[in-house]
């Protein structure tokens, strides 16, 4: 079948008009913009979806990832406060809110951002000592957020996060922190010993003290129970005393009696029990241990009273067995007396 020439313009119509719809229909995948230039110039942003453009005369200039993206700081030299050189890297957390700033503002822009990142570092850390450097990143982090994230705002640009990976001091540099460090550690070490020491010293010290204190109390208490106990000792032998005396002055001689037996027979019992004594020796005659016992015994029949009964008599002494021969030298009476004239 041969096509005549209205055929042909007809195919070729439509094959124009399919030509000029794929031209001018665009998807945008989510997570993206695009940007659309009219003869070059920016006129709008195609969100994510089915968009459509006249062709040949829109087309797409830019196609920009919006998601937050992750760009690694390369390792860089510091200079710290303190003149130490040390070794650090970072990476740095971004997004794109702005297609079009980012678009037309700024050239290269992942090179834009890691320039700026690590000459915001080398500021940063340069301005700080190489101890407040070791341990204060969150501070530095905090610094670096915010003068990065200042500096990109032109840009259409988000900085959500700039952390500090790591940071290496030179070798010699570390050798030197870790002798300090242990340096530190003995002397604490020793303070700590030195404190415990001084702290066990006062606790005995103080123990000593509340000994003593106690113990001389004691002994306080104890002179003070002994002083009343002798008073009391003392008011009674007054007292004693004094009713034996008034018994004398009305003419009670009994009374004398029973007061000089009973120190006597008290003094009897301190003799004999002392212990270091095996042998009492009395230099006493019995007529007069005989005449005591006779007054105690007058003096305990008027004390419980008697029965009618009259005392029984002395015992008589025993006479001497008669010798065959007389002695030389008569006895002498007295025995603890040698001489018998005096």
């Amino acid at each position: 079948m041969l096509l005549g020439g209205f055929d042909i313009v007809v195919i070729v119509l439509v094959i124009f008009v399919i030509l000029v719809l794929f031209a001018g229909i665009k998807t945008v995948p989510q997570g993206y913009r695009y940007t659309i230039e009219r003869f070059g110039r920016y006129t709008r942003t195609l969100e994510p979806g089915l968009n459509l453009i006249t062709p040949f005369i829109e087309r797409v200039g830019a196609r920009l990832n919006v998601m937050e993206q992750v760009l690694n700081v390369p390792t860089q030299e510091v200079i710290t406060k303190d003149n130490a050189s040390v070794s650090a890297d970072a990476v740095a957390f971004y997004q794109v809110l702005n297609a079009a700033q980012s678009a037309y503002q700024v050239s290269n822009l992942e090179n834009a951002i890691l320039n700026l990142t690590m000459t915001n570092i080398r500021s940063v850390m340069g301005s700080m000592d190489l101890d407040e450097l070791l341990s204060n990143r969150d501070a530095i982090n905090d610094r670096l957020l915010r003068v990065v994230d200042e500096a990109v705002q032109p840009w259409g640009i988000k900085v959500t996060r700039v952390e500090i990976k790591d940071i290496q001091p030179p070798r010699d540099l570390v050798d030197a922190m870790a002798r300090q460090m242990k340096a530190e550690r003995e002397k604490r070490a020793q303070v700590l010993e030195a404190e415990g020491a001084r702290n066990a010293q006062i606790l005995r010290a103080e123990g000593a003290k509340q000994s003593a204190i106690l113990q001389a109390e004691g002994q306080r208490e104890a002179a003070f129970r002994n002083a009343e106990a002798r008073e009391r000792l003392a008011e009674a032998e007054a007292k004693a005393t004094r009713m034996v005396s008034e018994a004398i002055a009305a003419g009670d001689v009994q009374a004398i009696n029973y007061f000089v037996a009973q120190k006597y027979t008290e003094a009897l019992a301190s003799v004999g029990s002392a212990p270091n004594s095996k042998i009492v020796l009395m230099p006493m005659e019995a007529s007069s241990i005989l005449s005591s016992l006779g007054g105690i015994g007058a003096i305990a029949r008027e004390v419980f009273g008697d029965a009618g009964n009259p005392p029984p008599p002395p015992p008589r002494p025993r006479p001497a067995p008669v010798r065959s021969t007389p002695p030389i030298n008569p006895p002498n009476p007295n025995p603890f007396n040698p001489d018998p004239e005096r």
